[in-house]
This record gives structure tokens, C-alpha cells and sequence, in this order.
């Protein structure tokens, strides 16, 4: 089995044998890493050469990549990456965030004790792994949805929990934004808000959250002001 050149980076194909859910994950590294950029029409064939993989499970993948927002199938045109948010769509995106997760940070201070737990354990582990050197913005992306979706599960609601699982905001902010700068204000950020309902502290919990959410608005629009794509 030989490496394939996918960009400027070396990658040993996936067999046959691998699952959609392996697949799907390469191509959602190719996209947030920017391998392929945004906007971009994604082959199909191009895909299964470069992954070693037949057609079916990237066409599977791409479709479930649909799903998320990240791609988007045109007519008679196939598969290519979603444009980047603009600034509206990210100031609409933070809008509706304040006004439910505050209220499902506040709600879940006032669960169980040995409900939240699994909170502070998240948090706590996704700061040993970027301590160590190991967590790269994609980690810390699914670290930020999980975060957010384990709150707003505590909180019992599971409208809003789709809701907001449905807004795929982690993938397309950090898609967006990321940057090395980002990531320390995150955690601690995270650290507060999980502090807060692990402690049984309601108004904290929310306060914690709005100030999160603030200025994660803020940071992201700010280097977007800085950034010739956007």
C-alpha cells in the first residue's frame, strides 16, 4: 500500500474495509485544514484515489457532510465546500446562542452533583491534551461541542439541544477563525462555566456563559477584520 500526496501532505489511504464513519472523518480533516479550501468543488473520484476507497463510501460521507453544513451538492455541478460565514451570519449565529445557552448553563447548575461531573472531566482533559502538546483545532473543536452539548443536555431540554446542534456552530467557527491565540481564553472560558455548575452556582453558571459567548463573538469578528477571505 503506497502513500498518496492529498495538498502538501502525506496520507496513507484507507482500505476498503474502512468504515463511512473513518471515511467521513478524512475528508472533514481535508476540509477544516483547508486542504480543500472553502468554495471548492470536492470529486468524488479524485477522493477515492487519493483515499485509497471506493466511490460508495465517499459518496456516503459527502452526504452526511451535507448534512453538517460543510458541503453542499448542486445540480448537474456535485459536491463543494461551503463558503466561509460572513460577518452577518456569525453576528445571527451568536445571537441565537445567547439566548439558549445562557438559559441551559444556569439550568444545568441545578442538576445532581454526579450529573455534571462528566462536565468537569471533559474540560479537564481536553486542557491536559492541549498541555501536552497533542490537541490540534479540530480536537479543540469537537472538544467545543461536546462542551456545549453536554450543557445544554444537563439542562433537559432536548429542543434546544437540537437546536443547537443543528446550527453545527464548532465546525464552521473554528473553520472559520481559528487560530493558536484562540485557544487559551477558550479553556479558561470553559473552565469558569464548568466551575460554576459543578458548584451549584445558577447565576454564575449564566453569567459565565454570556460573558463565553461574548467575547468568543468578538474574537472571531475581529480576526475576520484582519482576514482577506472574509
Amino acid at each position: 500500500m503506497t502513500d498518496q500526496r492529498i495538498g502538501d501532505r502525506i496520507r496513507v489511504p484507507i482500505t476498503r474495509s474502512t468504515l463511512v464513519p473513518e471515511v467521513r472523518d478524512a475528508i472533514e480533516s481535508l476540509i477544516m485544514d483547508g486542504v480543500i479550501p472553502p468554495g471548492t468543488r470536492v470529486g468524488m473520484e479524485a477522493l477515492a484515489r487519493e483515499l485509497g476507497t471506493s466511490p460508495t463510501p465517499i459518496r456516503e460521507a459527502l452526504a452526511s457532510l451535507e448534512s453538517a453544513g460543510l458541503v453542499v451538492k448542486e445540480s448537474l455541478k456535485g459536491y463543494s465546500t461551503t463558503p466561509l460565514m460572513t460577518r452577518a451570519e456569525v453576528e445571527d449565529m451568536f445571537r441565537f446562542r445567547l439566548l439558549i445557552e445562557p438559559w441551559a448553563a444556569e439550568t444545568a447548575a441545578r442538576a445532581d452533583p454526579e450529573q455534571t461531573a462528566p462536565l468537569t472531566t471533559e474540560v479537564a482533559s481536553a486542557l491536559a491534551a492541549a498541555g501536552d502538546g497533542e490537541a490540534n483545532y479540530r480536537d479543540i473543536a469537537r472538544h467545543d461541542a461536546r462542551f456545549h452539548d453536554m450543557i445544554t443536555e444537563l439542562a433537559g431540554s432536548d429542543h434546544v439541544r437540537q437546536a443547537l446542534a443543528r446550527t453545527h456552530c464548532h465546525l464552521h467557527l473554528f473553520r472559520l477563525s481559528y487560530g493558536p491565540v484562540m485557544a487559551a481564553p477558550t479553556f479558561a472560558e470553559h473552565r469558569r462555566i464548568a466551575e460554576s455548575i459543578a458548584e451549584g452556582r445558577p447565576d454564575l453558571a449564566k453569567a459565565a456563559m454570556v460573558d463565553h459567548l461574548t467575547t468568543a463573538r468578538d474574537r472571531i469578528l475581529k480576526s475576520m477584520s484582519s482576514d482577506p477571505r472574509t
